[in-house]
């Protein structure tokens, strides 16, 4: 009797087993001094309001949900590195300027990109300006456009597995924004 209880107990523990699907969760994290840039911009805080021009030395870093495979490995995330870096080198030495913001508009001249706010004209030669399409260069706005970017490629985001992307741009020690897809 006691060996059937027992048969009985094991069958069980092995149905649970099957039905619920143990995976194994991994977080990866990129953090490193290729995912920097340098560029210029200026906050709009109203229609009538706005910082003077200053830049900033932007770091990135991104983290991943995904699952490790049976070879102890989730994906080869040089591939997402590559990409950031990309990123980060197409605004370097750039002046960020938002395409889509609700108090600036932008005109074309011959050499030069004009910004409009509040009665000022604000010239730009064109090939220092970077448009974004974002509504303002805040470290939300750009922690949202990193990710956005990483995002664009749902074909790698499943076959790598992932269930959730964190990107955090700084722009100085203790100052942060990121913005979250998924489950992280």
């Amino acid at each position: 009797m006691l060996a059937i209880r027992m048969q009985d107990a094991i069958v069980r523990n092995q149905k649970l087993n099957e039905d619920i699907a143990v995976s194994r969760a991994a977080r990866l994290e990129i953090h490193q001094e290729e995912l920097t840039f340098s560029a210029g911009h200026f906050t709009i805080f109203s229609r009538t309001e706005r910082e003077q021009l200053h830049g900033h030395n932007y770091h990135i870093s991104v983290a991943f949900n995904t699952e490790i495979g049976p070879e102890g490995l989730s994906f080869d995330y040089r591939h997402y590195k590559k990409m950031m870096a990309a990123l980060c080198e197409e605004l370097d030495g750039r002046f960020m300027l938002p395409a889509n913001s609700p108090f600036l508009s932008l005109a074309q001249g011959d050499d030069y990109l004009y910004a409009h706010f509040n009665q000022q004209k604000i010239p730009f030669l064109r090939e220092d300006i970077i448009l974004l399409p974002i509504s303002n260069t805040t470290l939300e706005e750009l922690s949202h456009y990193f990710l956005q970017q990483l995002l664009k490629n749902e074909k790698d985001i499943k076959q790598h597995a992932i269930s959730g992307i964190t990107v955090k741009i700084y722009n100085g020690p203790g100052q942060s924004s990121a913005s979250t897809w998924g489950k992280m």
